[in-house]
């Protein structure tokens, strides 16, 4: 059956505003590479701000890398020409570009990504899962019979979400009407103020004892592999259940697994599991309190015409006009 088609209507969300750049730093304006296949759609946003397209070479000042894969490719192409001084990464996370911006950053280099670009259907997707785990979708599902009256309303639930950027800002959004408590945490202590409440993520096992819900939306970097794990579980209510839409190695599978199993938290919604994808087997597919997706909250169609936006608006800036979004801190890791 196909598939209908819709036009988008999501717009780039920026925890931050775009900062500008010193003008000593300010990459020289050049042809833009579009790598490794020049799509359509991104060709187009070049030049529809003002750039030109060209194959790789010695006058190109830009690089559009559109895929995780062929890490040696990429770092090759940098490699090869120093004269590269933007270059716009294709996701919201740059995880599995870490080992090449670590190797191949130098200061004269502008990284960005599409951090906030891909936040609205992100967001929609966490607040889908988390209203279908508090209605027992994972057991309605499946059942073969009418079964008892269960389920959670989400009206004026304590939900903590752990990350401040994007995703995390237009779901606390998208949790207005639902007259939450809020709760965010990161690793600075300047405020949300779409939050009821920011902490530290020193203060993360305390609040996770009061959620009702929790929400993964932070990067995954060195420091935050495993986040959540099973001293972690052992803190959270019975009652509550976890949510990741950020990545996968944020949550230890194997404590996750046992938690569920034990009774220890009441269910789980994963958009993104490690190992991703989820081998068939795995005791998350059994497990009944668990909803999985296979990486599915933001789909090509969602997100093609957004990164599409970023790259225009960072042509843009590339050219001279405006600031660059969602620039990434090598040494941060997001």
């Amino acid at each position: 059956m196909p598939r209908p088609t819709y036009t988008s209507r999501h717009r780039e969300v920026l925890a931050v505003p775009a900062e500008p750049l010193p003008a000593a730093e300010r990459p020289k304006p050049g042809p833009v590479a579009v790598l490794p296949v020049a799509e359509p759609i991104f060709v187009q946003a070049i030049e529809d701000a003002g750039g030109t397209v060209e194959p790789l070479g010695a006058d190109t000042r830009g690089i559009v890398w559109l895929t995780s894969d062929g890490a040696d490719d990429f770092a090759r192409a940098l490699e090869a020409n120093p004269q590269v001084q933007w270059v716009q990464l294709p996701w919201a996370g740059v995880d599995a570009f870490a080992d090449v911006i670590r190797t191949h950053d130098r200061p004269d280099l502008v990284w960005t990504s599409a951090k906030g670009a891909f936040a609205q259907p992100v967001a929609e997707h966490a607040l889908m899962l988390t209203l279908a785990l508090l209605r027992d979708l994972p057991d309605r599902i499946h059942a073969t019979t009418w079964g008892e009256k269960t389920g959670w309303s989400l009206y004026g639930l304590h939900v903590v979400v752990i990350g401040a950027g994007g995703i995390a800002l237009e779901l606390l959004r998208l949790l207005e009407p639902f007259g939450v408590e809020s709760t965010v945490v990161r690793r600075s202590d300047r405020a949300v103020a779409a939050a009821g409440r920011t902490v530290t993520t020193d203060r993360l096992d305390e609040v996770l004892a009061e959620a009702d819900v929790v929400v993964v939306a932070a990067a995954l970097t060195t420091g935050t592999e495993k986040l959540l794990g099973a001293a972690q579980f052992e803190r959270m209510k019975r009652t509550a259940y976890l949510v990741n839409i950020a990545r996968g190695g944020l949550v230890d599978t194997d404590a996750l697994v046992a938690a569920l199993a034990a009774g220890e938290i009441a269910g789980a919604g994963l958009d993104v599991t490690d190992p991703e994808p989820l081998h068939d087997g795995h005791p998350l597919w059994s497990e009944p309190h668990a909803i999985i997706t296979p990486h599915t909250a933001d789909t090509p169609e969602m997100t093609a015409p957004l990164l599409a936006a970023r790259v225009r608006h960072n042509v843009r800036a590339l050219l001279g006009d405006g600031d660059f979004a969602g620039r990434v801190d090598p040494a941060a890791g997001y």
